[in-house]
């Protein structure tokens, strides 16, 4: 997971998809605490696990983390027809979709015996309000200073960009890049005709 945070980082450039990644390692972060502080065993030890411990579930946290904050931003950042019914469909199957996922996750965990249903469970109510609480905190008190952080030299030799108020980045996206295709594709066609 951690390889493809980088990757969506390397390409989008966005400071929102870094803001996720930093939510995503504070979330590990707490969870690693608290199995040392709580120090439940797992239902079944195995020999060639890196720790004994299983309270909360990280697999479960990290799923109901992403779940909850990738909820919050389709309902408050991602808006471009709201009367739109294919938008209400693909807003409904995505959040549907991450509820599921974060479901199986959490049970998967237990059908395997790496935790227990008390485990898993926390771990799930921990990820919802580290979700929760991160993307509060990332859209409300963040956010506002992203056009200043990306103002700065560091930040502009790095390519970093706000999207921040564009409603609808997927839509702006492609209609710029459409745009901007249909603009270079009639440029070549004289130097072709040479």
């Amino acid at each position: 997971m951690l390889v493809g945070c980088f990757t969506l980082i390397l390409f989008r450039r966005d400071l929102h998809t870094i803001s996720f990644l930093v939510g995503n390692g504070l979330c590990e972060g707490i969870n690693l605490i608290l199995k040392n502080i709580v120090k439940e065993s797992r239902p079944m030890v195995r020999a060639y696990q890196y720790t004994d411990y299983g309270m909360p579930s990280s697999h479960s946290q990290m799923a109901w983390f992403f779940a909850a904050y990738t909820i919050l931003f389709v309902l408050f950042r991602l808006h471009h027809n709201r009367d739109s019914v294919f938008e209400m469909l693909w807003k409904v199957s995505t959040l549907l979709s991450v509820v599921v996922m974060a479901a199986l996750v959490m049970y998967s965990r237990v059908y395997l015996l790496y935790h227990s249903w008390a485990q898993v469970l926390v771990g799930a109510v921990l990820g919802v309000v580290l979700g929760v609480s991160w993307f509060a905190v990332v859209h409300l008190l963040l956010s506002p200073f992203f056009p200043i952080v990306v103002s700065m030299s560091v930040f502009e030799l790095l390519m970093i960009r706000d999207t921040s108020l564009i409603p609808n980045i997927l839509w702006f996206e492609y209609t710029n890049a459409r745009t901007e295709n249909r603009t270079r594709s009639r440029k070549l066609v004289p130097m072709k005709s040479q």
